[in-house]
Formats: structure tokens, C-alpha cells, sequence
């Protein structure tokens, strides 16, 4: 049952038992219309529904800049979205690429229901949304289909260990067109040691990829997001470099010979012995 509490302009929060978690949709006070999700007290997502286009979360605006830079400016791509959270990215290529086909691959029933029943989206957006794991749901898509798959999953604030080997990487690329981008959203903190490890595992597949994080992420000195891209040909890492120095909160993009000394050596992931991401710190997300 879902339980509200007023917020500051009126708006109320909402609460709901959700599969992953107590679900809490909370007013943005300063955006009429704007709400961030949280599970067990951790943020997951902003949306606008005002304005679809606008990414609050500088992880979000990273993978943002990655679907705009996937095509031709304003083209319809075929996104395959492994996590779906409140659909922040799905409403966003919705807007900024009208016709796009999308498909949204999200384990959390009662969530998927709490987010179309307070943040619905319009049905004509052709956004489908499945239920299931992620990876078994990736099993189902032909060859080829997809321009760019984002990964953002996570279970407890942790990416599940099954989303992490070099099999399950495999089956992205398999679902891939030639060319096709793959993006994952990663968390980690010192010592890095997750991070460094997909990177080692994702380049056991593909040729050509780039990270994009807070400098102090990538420093070692505290715990946060990291968005990985990866693709079978050239990245677009000039422009990427460009709009990650120029966001509100500004990154750094890690790509060629200087990642592969971030990697450190790390050794690639398998199904045998894969791990979930670590669980943020305490006190992460007060």
C-alpha cells in the first residue's frame, strides 16, 4: 500500500513496499513537476515530467550525452534499457529522439508499477517495458537489434554479481548492431577494485572503450559513479571529454593507453567468479 506525506509546495511524497526495498517518490522543490526515486533511502532517479530532457543526476547526464552522441542527432535508435528505475533514461531518448523504439528490461514488478501509476509516461513513446532479470530478459532480443544498451542495475545499491562476467558482456555485444554503443553505469570506491575489474572484463570483448567519472572518483578518494562506454568501433571520446569538462559537476574521461594503466593490471571477470559490486559506505547518501 502506498502512503503519502506532504512536502514542501504542496506536492507529497509517496512510499511504497517495493520488491528491491521501501520505494520513496519525493517532491523536487524546485521543479513543479519533478520527483527522485529512493530505495532504502539510496537515490536511484530523477524525472521531470515537465521536461523529459533534463537529467539531474550527473551519472544520468553522462549516459545522456552517450544516447546523443549514438546516432545521427535526433535519429530513432533501438535502446535496449537493462534497469529501469523511474524510465529517466527511456523518457529521455523518448524526447531528444522521437520514434525510437526502446525496451525496458526491469526485474521489480510492484516498482515498475508504483513509477507508471505517479510518474506515467506517454504510451505513444514506443517504451516497452518487461518484466524480469536483465540478463534473461537480453536472452531474448535477436541479433543485432539494439544501437546502444545501458546498463544501470542495481540490487540493494549493488550491481548483481550475474551482471558483471565476461559471459554476460558476451550477450550484449551478441544483441549489438556492428557499431552499436554499450554503456554501464558502475559504482565503486577505493580501492577501485570492482571498476578496475570491468574494465579488464569488458575489454575482453570490446575493442574500444572510454570511462567517464568524478576526478575524485577515479582518485580513489571516495565512492561513486563511473560510466563505462564500450563499442565494437571508434568512440566519440573528443566530444565526450568536452561535455564531461563542461557539466555542473565536471568529469573526466579515461580512454587509450591512460585507462589501461587505470586498469592496473586487473583481471578479467568470469560467471565462476564473478562478485555484486561493493555496497556504498555508510553515511553514502546522507
Amino acid at each position: 500500500m502506498a502512503r503519502s506525506r506532504r512536502g514542501r509546495g504542496g506536492a507529497e511524497s509517496v512510499t511504497e513496499q517495493v520488491d528491491g526495498g521501501l520505494a520513496e517518490l519525493r517532491p523536487d522543490r524546485d521543479r513543479p513537476r519533478g520527483w527522485t526515486l529512493f530505495l532504502d533511502g539510496a537515490p536511484q532517479s530523477h524525472v521531470d515530467l515537465d521536461d523529459p530532457a533534463y537529467l539531474d543526476f550527473s551519472y544520468q547526464r553522462r549516459l545522456g550525452h552517450i544516447a546523443d552522441l549514438a546516432g545521427p542527432p535526433g535519429a530513432p535508435l533501438h535502446v535496449v534499457h537493462l534497469g529501469g528505475g523511474a524510465l529517466t533514461l527511456a523518457r529521455y531518448v523518448a524526447a531528444t529522439r522521437p520514434r525510437s523504439t526502446q525496451q525496458v528490461i526491469e526485474i521489480d514488478t510492484p516498482l515498475v508499477h508504483l513509477v507508471r501509476n505517479r510518474l506515467p509516461w506517454d504510451a505513444g513513446r514506443r517504451i516497452r517495458v518487461r518484466g524480469g532479470d536483465a540478463r534473461a530478459g537480453l536472452a531474448k532480443l535477436p541479433d543485432g537489434w539494439a544501437d546502444l544498451i545501458i546498463a544501470d542495475v542495481f540490487s540493494g545499491a549493488r550491481t548483481p554479481a550475474h551482471l558483471t562476467s565476461t559471459e554476460f558482456v558476451a550477450e550484449v555485444r551478441r544483441v549489438l548492431r556492428s557499431g552499436g554503443c554499450y554503456a554501464a553505469n558502475l559504482a565503486d570506491g577505493p580501492p577501485l577494485r570492482f571498476l578496475r575489474g570491468q574494465i579488464a572484463t569488458v575489454r575482453t570483448v570490446f575493442p574500444e572503450l572510454c570511462l567517464t567519472a568524478d576526478p575524485a572518483v577515479l582518485r580513489g578518494k571516495r565512492f561513486g559513479n563511473a560510466v563505462l562506454l564500450a563499442s565494437d568501433a571508434a568512440l566519440p571520446v573528443a566530444e565526450l571529454t568536452r561535455r564531461a569538462a563542461t557539466d555542473p559537476e565536471p568529469g573526466r574521461v579515461e580512454h587509450g593507453r591512460a585507462l589501461l594503466d587505470f586498469t592496473g593490471g586487473a583481471a578479467p571477470v568470469t560467471d565462476a567468479t564473478a562478485v555484486a559490486s561493493p555496497a556504498p559506505p555508510a553515511k553514502t547518501f546522507d
